[in-house]
């Protein structure tokens, strides 16, 4: 079939942009697959396995599709005008106002479809071409945060203070030590070492020689590349049990996701890829013991479970569905309860 990808952003991405990445990824691995794929993207985008064809800002979507398309897929949000093609919207964020779907919407995991209203997802997953063969038994001399720095929601504050706890060093990747945006932040902590928004050879290296992610979130994430691309590495994470972590970091197997204690707070999380909680002190003794987890284990899992070409094959299922004439929800979902700026918190 003929797949239309549309994002408005310049491709291919090469430092910060999750959903970026999964479109790139996902037209590759379709493409690989036999499919063909053009990109509807912004302006000076280039791309040697599939069509490009630039956005043009002025039309709407509906006047630039090709006639030769099956089905359109939006990473962006379409409200603008009706389609008279076939389409499905993955929806790469949480939303921050009550809202409707369209009966085609596709979510990141459980936690975010459930969240939303909806019941349909397809983890994200990574092009492993992009990140090489992990040297699992070289000796780790730190630990990590991967995310915008800058966003309060990300929480490397938290990681700062988890790392100065356990007496490691941490490598930042994907913020500086002085930040004077939304989120006012100067970092003087010698153990900190800042690398910017860092991608490709220089993000895998970093990865590579880490004890583990520490990834102390404090929204529901709905999905967290960084998690995949650490356990690809052999580390294994250490966070907080809001939105998909309890799936991606307690094993995508895992029946009950969400069981709180009488007091409302969630059990410490243990598994063979990391610890979550919502206290920072046992977060703190579970890095402690972060030479314990087994790299192998680690990479295998994402292995298995969270490849692009999986990916692909759970996105054609979908196509055909659609293209036989049904909706992937029966009614469309509806978001009433959204997480409205206020930040989760640890204890």
């Amino acid at each position: 079939m003929h797949i239309l990808l549309v994002n408005n952003t310049r491709l291919p991405v090469k430092a910060y942009g999750g959903a970026e990445r999964i479109t790139w990824w996902l037209g590759k691995a379709l493409v690989k697959m036999g499919h063909d794929v053009t990109f509807l993207v912004k302006k000076n985008s280039r791309c040697d396995f599939a069509n490009v064809k630039e956005i043009d800002e002025t039309l709407p979507y509906s006047a630039q599709i090709p006639a030769s398309c099956d089905i359109v897929h939006f990473h962006i949000p379409n409200t603008e005008d009706q389609i008279d093609k076939p389409c499905i919207y993955t929806y790469h964020t949480n939303s921050e106002m009550p809202q409707t779907f369209h009966p085609n919407t596709v979510f990141l995991s459980k936690d975010h479809a459930k969240r939303h209203g909806g019941t349909v997802f397809v983890y994200n997953g990574l092009d492993f071409d992009d990140y090489g063969d992990p040297i699992l038994t070289n000796k780790r001399m730190y630990l990590h945060f991967l995310g915008k720095a800058d966003w309060r929601v990300k929480n490397v504050k938290g990681a700062i203070e988890i790392a100065g706890k356990v007496g490691e060093r941490l490598h930042v990747i994907g913020g500086t030590r002085v930040n004077f945006g939304k989120n006012v932040r100067i970092t003087f902590s010698p153990h900190v070492r800042f690398h910017g928004m860092l991608g490709g050879d220089g993000k895998n290296v970093l990865l590579n020689g880490s004890k583990g992610l520490l990834y102390p979130t404090l929204w529901h994430e709905p999905f967290g590349l960084a998690l995949i691309e650490s356990l690809w590495f052999g580390c294994p994470v250490f966070g907080t049990p809001f939105g998909a972590l309890t799936e991606i970091v307690g094993g995508v197997h895992r029946s009950e996701l969400d069981r709180p204690r009488g007091n409302g707070v969630i059990d410490a999380i243990y598994s063979d890829f990391g610890c979550l909680s919502e206290k920072k002190a046992e977060i703190i003794e579970a890095v402690k013991d972060a030479d314990s987890f087994k790299r192998q284990i680690c990479h295998d899992y994402v292995r298995s479970y969270f490849s692009a070409d999986r990916m692909a094959k759970a996105y054609i299922a979908l196509y055909e569905k659609i293209l036989s004439g049904y909706c992937l929800h029966d009614i469309p979902p509806v978001c009433l309860e959204p997480q409205q700026g206020k930040l989760l918190s640890m204890r």
